[in-house]
């Protein structure tokens, strides 16, 4: 279970923020560039004064995706192998974020821009 804060703009206590706030919505990507959480890729931008780095394929055995209903820390190949929901609690995750995964982790052909 991650001690870290999850940084964005109005993050609530399930890691919804003001940019994606339904029910699905609480799972939380750490940035390569900083070593912190956020919700969302939209809540890195405002938050920091620096680009986004997404987790390097190189570094996907530690963990990188947090679940915001129970805290349990997944790494990029749990989190994909997870089919959309927290191995640990169960919660659903919402499958959107597949749509912006190469601004979260290398994904295949990702340069890490």
């Amino acid at each position: 279970m991650s001690d870290q804060p999850v940084r964005g703009v109005d993050v609530d206590h399930e890691t919804r923020c003001a940019h994606y706030r339904t029910d699905r919505d609480v799972v939380s990507f750490k940035f390569d560039c900083c070593e912190r959480y956020y919700p969302c890729f939209r809540c890195h931008e405002e938050s920091t004064t620096h680009e986004a780095v997404p987790w390097p394929r190189a570094r996907f055995d530690e963990p990188s995706v947090l679940c915001g209903v129970c805290g349990t820390e997944l790494t990029v190949p749990g989190y994909l192998e997870a089919d959309y929901s927290c191995p640990a609690c169960d919660a659903a995750f919402n499958p959107g974020c597949a749509n912006h995964a190469e601004l979260y982790f290398e994904t295949t052909g990702s340069s890490g821009e």
